[in-house]
């Protein structure tokens, strides 16, 4: 009741927050997709900007639909005119292709694989009887050692009641 305890609780349920496995995930998700980032621009730039240069511009952003002319670009920015960047557009998403298909081919797909193997696993090590059937098999051995005489109760995990079944 004191002032000072109920101040604490958004602390504490921030920190709880922070220091949830997910929260770290992320963050360390984001600062790796940041450097990733930066590998496949390098390689956008130095690897595709040159092939694509080898039939025009060497450089995508250099590429422009002008509207009103006289169009000037300069660093994948219009200085003069209306234009169209079709080119840093193009670049953009061609980044966009390469990680999505790094990601999924480096990352998913194994990941995916690997399930499945665990999953396949799992499957034949676990052949045998249910939980369900295990439980009916103690629930019997458990009537036996309490005698089959005539008179003696179970109790019905389903009779919520408070009484017994009795067994004939």
């Amino acid at each position: 009741m004191h002032g000072r305890s109920k101040g604490n609780r958004p602390l504490k349920g921030f920190k709880a927050f922070l220091l949830r496995g997910n929260v770290v995930e992320l963050a360390v998700a984001v600062v790796v997709g940041a450097a990733f980032s930066k590998i496949v621009d390098a390689f956008v730039k130095g690897l595709i900007n040159p092939v694509i240069g080898a039939i025009g511009t060497k450089n995508l952003d250099g590429y422009i639909v002008c509207i009103e002319k006289p169009c000037v670009a300069s660093g994948g920015e219009l200085t003069k005119g209306v234009g169209l960047l079709w080119g840093s557009v193009a670049g953009a998403a061609l980044t966009f292709l390469i990680t999505a298909a790094v990601v999924y081919f480096l990352l998913i797909l194994p990941m995916n694989k690997l399930n499945e193997r665990r999953k396949a696993g799992k499957e034949e090590a676990l052949p045998g009887p249910t939980e369900l059937e295990l439980l009916t098999e103690i629930r019997d051995l458990l009537a036996r050692q309490q005698g089959n005489g005539g008179g003696h109760t179970i109790p019905s995990p389903y009779d919520h009641g408070g009484g017994n079944r009795t067994r004939q």
